[in-house]
């Protein structure tokens, strides 16, 4: 019996210094991975910067040829060299996070190998597993709300879509609505696409993320105040605007007046309307302003089918001693002389004043070039001149005062007329 223990004794020795032996082995070949896996991640990392080098000479180099300036409505937004930069830079950022991303799984991996540190390597590990996890739930958990906002975005889309061909179809006067203008369309359709805007967003809204958190209702009521605040003349110029655009007191390219300023319109927004004046001066009127000013249209008179025309008229003064009668057939010859007036409707002349000294006479005229008008004006006052210097009558300023008669004797009128 002691022979047996002792053989079993014998036995058992070697089996404990085999044990040790492989665990110095395994340590050793786990020593030999890591050092494995460390060569080959610092081998990546100079595999991934020569690549990125090779990258950023190759963009460096035929980049101004491949890119394009960024260009919104005739602007250009970023220019070939800011492009060029930008790509270099983010293929910069994106090398070291690559960088980042070799050395931090290399870090899992070698501390995975060892027992002693497999608790910081799953530690690690859940660092980013779990918020990917997190995120990956919480976008499952979304989807149909997701699902619900692409539907309604859609739906307002198309919505806005069928609203803008009723538009072009009313303005181009293939589709007729009773009472409704064609130049109302695009005024009405830009008012209906806000309030679509508005109708999706209020339905949106609560299925975004973290909607009923404190922080997004905080920037939500602080965007608000500030919308509120500052733009609380816009919202006057833009209600004024649409007030303006129902109440048709102008159309594009009319020629009106607007307190002192007479021009075209060359511009109507949601916010001002721009006139361009007979020399060239853009003039700027808020439409808050416009739709407290009095309008005055030189053009609808000339547009309407049923209207004669727009009224020209000028006023000059003559004393009593020259003929009414004279002085009204010189001033029709002046306006037949004159070019762009109609002969129909005549001319005409009106009696506009009986002073002490002298009588006022208003010629008219009707024409339809509105854009002419100060044209028009130009060439009838110079043929009036032309006609009454034509006749012998003298048209200086008349004023009176007392002077001597011939006959020596004192008396009160015009010189100019003293001896007709």
């Amino acid at each position: 019996m002691e022979t047996s223990a002792e053989g079993v004794q014998q036995t058992e020795m070697p089996v404990e210094e085999l044990v040790d032996n492989l665990a110095h082995e395994n340590i050793f070949m786990k020593l030999g991975i890591c050092i494995a896996i460390v060569g080959a991640a610092v081998l990546l990392i100079k595999l991934t910067a020569y690549l990125f080098k090779k990258l950023e000479q190759k963009v460096a180099l035929h980049g101004e040829e491949r890119f394009k300036p960024i260009v919104v409505k005739k602007f250009q937004l970023l220019g070939v060299e800011q492009i060029l930069k930008i790509v270099l830079f983010l293929l910069r950022i994106i090398k070291y996070v690559v960088y980042l991303i070799i050395g931090y799984l290399t870090l899992v991996t070698t501390f995975a190998l060892f027992e002693q540190t497999k608790n910081i390597a799953f530690t690690l590990l859940n660092y980013i597993i779990n918020p990917l996890k997190n995120t990956g739930l919480a976008i499952v958990r979304y989807i149909p709300n997701l699902i619900t906002i692409v539907i309604t975005c859609i739906i307002s889309h198309y919505f806005i879509r069928l609203v803008r061909f009723l538009t072009v179809q009313v303005e181009r006067r293939k589709l007729v609505l009773p009472g409704f203008y064609p130049d109302w369309a695009q005024p009405t359709f830009n008012i209906l696409r806000v309030l679509i805007y508005a109708f999706t967003l209020i339905i949106v809204y609560p299925m975004l993320p973290n909607s009923e958190s404190d922080v997004f209702k905080g920037v939500s009521v602080f965007m608000g105040i500030l919308f509120s605040l500052g733009s609380s003349s816009i919202i006057g110029n833009l209600i004024a605007g649409v007030v303006v655009t129902y109440m048709r007191p102008f159309n594009m390219g009319d020629r009106i007046k607007i307190g002192d300023t007479v021009g075209f319109v060359v511009e109507k927004s949601a916010t001002v309307t721009r006139l361009r004046t007979h020399k060239n001066e853009y003039v700027t009127f808020p439409n808050s302003t416009i739709l407290t000013s009095s309008i005055t249209n030189y053009t609808f008179a000339t547009k309407t089918k049923h209207d004669n025309g727009l009224i020209l008229y000028t006023e000059i003064t003559f004393g009593y001693r020259t003929p009414y009668e004279l002085v009204e057939r010189l001033l029709l010859d002046a306006a037949a002389r004159t070019n762009r007036v109609l002969k129909e409707p005549k001319p005409f002349v009106l009696y506009t004043r009986l002073d002490d000294f002298y009588a006022g006479y208003q010629i008219n005229v009707y024409v339809k070039e509105f854009e002419k008008i100060p044209a028009i004006y130009s060439e009838l006052r110079q043929n009036i001149m032309f006609v009454f210097n034509e006749a012998g009558l003298d048209m200086t300023v008349s004023y009176y005062q007392t002077f001597l008669s011939a006959n020596g004797t004192e008396s009160l009128g015009n010189p100019n007329e003293a001896g007709t």
